[in-house]
């Protein structure tokens, strides 16, 4: 099934705006992130599991474990802070 993954701040200025890729039926917003890091080098510096990148799912902030659905969109960025 197809999803959206969408770029944000630093991670967006990495990898660009974001994708449209596919996905297994099942398929968790974490095990989306895993095949992003094996893509390539950019991807796997961008989203490497020591950096912290939050993820949202159609728009709405999510754990990893948060499953996917055909046509959702996945968003990753890193923490916000203000100050």
């Amino acid at each position: 099934m197809k999803v959206a993954v969408r770029y944000f701040a630093s991670v967006r200025e990495a990898l660009g705006s974001g994708e449209s890729i596919e996905v297994e039926p099942g398929a968790t917003v974490g095990s989306v992130r895993s095949a992003l890091i094996a893509r390539d080098a950019a991807h796997a510096a961008a989203l490497h599991r020591g950096r912290a990148v939050r993820s949202a799912l159609d728009q709405v902030l999510c754990d990893e474990d948060a499953v996917v659905g055909e046509g959702a969109e996945i968003g990753f960025f890193p923490p916000v802070t203000g100050g």
